[in-house]
């Protein structure tokens, strides 16, 4: 999906280039907001013991301050028999308090809203915790059923793209909301908030000093020494050059405010550093220093080979010209049997006919009865749809009504089209669109003097299609939005773009060399274009290389992980059911490791369901390969109609994942 009017300007980083800021350079201390005037305690000296973890999974930084190293780290702040914690997690934390002397939690703050940080909180809440949350995400504590209620969260979304993977099922009452530069005090500690937006909007880290010792809790800012827990909570929207780009183009858009939250957890001057997933960092600068090398090695060569630098040429000034980077290549004219209109092409045939691919509105319905009537086209007798993104698929309901023809799509893009509220994906739409002839990869036949040959094309979405059209000399390949002159369209994480021998762009490049088009076209594009041999091997040579890079930079055994947020998916997303029936769906978990995993999931409904988690279902993921886990829940004859949010507790490998992910059930009203 290629916008060029996506343009609002905003300044963002002032007059400092990237590269200077992603090197950390922050002009004064005194833009921080660290609360109050106090000297910053001194680092842990030189070649003092790191502390170790205790057998009760606790590392105990000082006499007043442990952390729990649960499904995510919880900060446990000691007064006494009392504590304040700093996230709870999936409250597996409860199980260990008594044993380091805690009879009671008192207060709860939060680094952010997502599930892993606080699906457990309401045992706290209940026993007489007092709750504080980024005032910036108030809202997905106290009331996340508005955000779940809200269908624009859900499909369609696109330029303000940030979709909150992990918002709460379950409220969490707010007993204070807290910003930029608030203290606490807490027994003998003092606890000052810094912002540090990045991992999501309203970010929070937690600057603890007691004991002569000052500890940061980053939340998911950093997940240890260069690394992070997932790339897809940084797609944002960002202006430079007097362009902008919506959140659904902004890859790894949100990269230079986390490094600036970093660098201003830096001024503090902590001796320890501990985030909610990873291993408490004693060396915060050297952590930190290598987490932005990493974000500029990542981003460089993801600049080299992006389809953005085509359509948004002013974003990427910094990288034109650099060793590295891909030429962009020109495009030339299309044959004269095809035409261009929206995001359609449509191929004519010496009778007179059309095959239409893609009808992005309803506008592009009328353009084609207008050229009907006008005796440029004499019948429209089939559609191909490229993806299932809106700006492809938001006229076929219309097309469909008007012209009687078979619609043509790859199966497995077909299964999106023909129930689109089974995904969550971006840009999709809710209506369903009949495909009358999904096809199996490489599948052909003749269409007047065309020759058609269907590929399943795993390009800019995991779900995605191309068409060979052959006639003569001619070789043309309609890739959809998978390309431009400039290379690859993978701006989306959300889209699943991944990384790897025989999957993703290398698939779809191996097919270039295969097929040897012509001519290839882009939806976007009016010209047609090619690549060479040479063009081929540079972008796979990126690839390999990215791979290497997003694996050194993520937490995973794999980069995948931590760029595709659908690694484990719930089928159907969404569905309607009756109260009192049982609601099946299956889990869907793609093991990106090399190695088979022990894997487990389980059902987690909310409160309004009146239900009790479902049994484990378990079993060995296959490498590379997805793995299907069936589900059942009961759903009790006096729920309350409307929507109702299912978590699911995952197992994969020795992660512990609480509520990682979700399935959506609508209760029909009368069930």
């Amino acid at each position: 999906m290629t916008r060029e009017n996506d343009r609002t300007f905003s300044v963002l980083f002032g007059q400092a280039s990237r590269r200077q800021f992603l090197k950390g350079v922050v002009s004064s201390t005194a833009a921080l907001a660290t609360g109050g005037g106090a000297a910053l305690s001194t680092r842990r000296a030189v070649g003092a013991a790191e502390p170790t973890r205790e057998p009760s999974g606790v590392t105990r930084l000082s006499d007043h301050v442990l952390v729990y190293h649960g499904p995510t780290n919880v900060g446990i702040v000691r007064n006494g028999a009392e504590a304040l914690l700093i996230d709870c997690g999936d409250g597996s934390v409860a199980e260990v308090l008594s044993r380091i002397g805690v009879r009671k939690v008192t207060q709860l703050v939060f680094t952010h809203h997502h599930r892993d940080q606080a699906c457990g909180a309401n045992r706290f809440v209940e026993s007489g915790a007092k709750t504080a949350v980024p005032a910036a995400e108030k809202n997905l504590f106290a009331d996340p059923s508005a955000y779940w209620n809200n269908d624009g969260n859900i499909f369609r979304v696109y330029r303000t793209f940030r979709p909150d993977h992990l918002t709460l099922i379950e409220p969490i009452r707010v007993d204070r909301e807290l910003k930029d530069g608030d203290e606490l005090i807490f027994g003998s500690a003092r606890i000052r908030v810094l912002a540090t937006p990045g991992h999501t909007a309203g970010s929070l880290s937690f600057v603890v000093e007691v004991d002569g010792q000052t500890v940061v809790f980053s939340g998911d800012c950093i997940f240890d020494a260069g690394q992070v827990w997932d790339l897809y909570s940084l797609q944002k929207g960002f202006s430079k050059g007097g362009r902008t780009i919506g959140g659904y183009h902004g890859f790894m858009g949100d990269r230079w405010r986390l490094v600036e939250s970093l660098n201003r957890i830096k001024q503090v001057g902590a001796g320890a550093l501990v985030p909610s997933h990873g291993r408490i960092m004693f060396h915060p600068d050297r952590a930190i220093d290598l987490l932005a090398e990493r974000f500029e090695a990542c981003y460089e060569n993801y600049v080299s080979i992006s389809a953005l630098r085509h359509y948004f040429p002013e974003l990427f000034t910094d990288y034109a010209g650099r060793p590295g980077q891909m030429p962009i290549r020109p495009g030339f004219p299309p044959p004269k049997c095809l035409q261009h209109f929206g995001t359609t092409w449509m191929l004519v045939s010496q009778t007179g006919a059309a095959f239409v691919m893609d009808v992005g509105s309803p506008r592009i319905v009328t353009q084609i009865k207008q050229k009907l009537q006008r005796g440029e086209i004499k019948s429209v007798e089939g559609l191909w749809v490229t993806h299932y993104h809106f700006d492809h698929t938001a006229g076929i309901v219309d097309f469909q009504q008007a012209f009687d023809c078979p619609c043509y799509a790859d199966r497995r893009l077909a299964q999106v089209l023909t129930q689109p509220s089974a995904w969550r994906l971006p840009c999709v739409d809710p209506r369903p669109i009949r495909v009358h002839r999904p096809l199996e990869d490489g599948q052909s036949w003749q269409w007047h003097e065309f020759k058609m040959t269907s590929y399943y094309y795993p390009g800019q979405t995991l779900y995605h299609d191309a068409l060979l059209v052959e006639h003569g000399d001619l070789r043309m390949l309609f890739v959809g939005d998978s390309h431009t002159m400039a290379g690859l369209d993978d701006y989306c994480t959300y889209n699943r773009n991944w990384l790897g021998r025989g999957v993703g762009f290398q698939y779809c490049l191996s097919l270039i060399e295969q097929l040897k088009p012509t001519h290839m076209f882009n939806c976007h594009v009016n010209d047609a274009f090619t690549f060479t041999r040479r063009e081929i091997a540079f972008m796979r040579k990126k690839l390999n290389e990215r791979e290497k890079l997003f694996g050194e930079l993520l937490a995973w055994d794999h980069a995948n992980y931590g760029t595709d947020p659908s690694w484990v998916r719930c089928d159907p997303y969404m569905q309607k059911v009756t109260a009192g029936q049982k609601v099946r769906f299956e889990v869907v978990v793609t093991n990106h490791s090399v190695e088979p995993q022990p894997t487990a999931v389980r059902a987690v409904p909310p409160k309004s369901l009146g239900a009790a988690p479902s049994d484990w279902s378990e079993r060995r993921a296959a490498a590379k390969a997805e793995t299907r886990f069936p589900l059942a829940l009961a759903i009790p004859s006096g729920t309350k109609p409307g929507r109702h949010v299912i978590a699911i507790d995952v197992r994969h490998g020795a992660r512990r994942l609480p509520q990682f992910a979700e399935t959506i059930i609508e209760v029909a009203a009368g069930g």
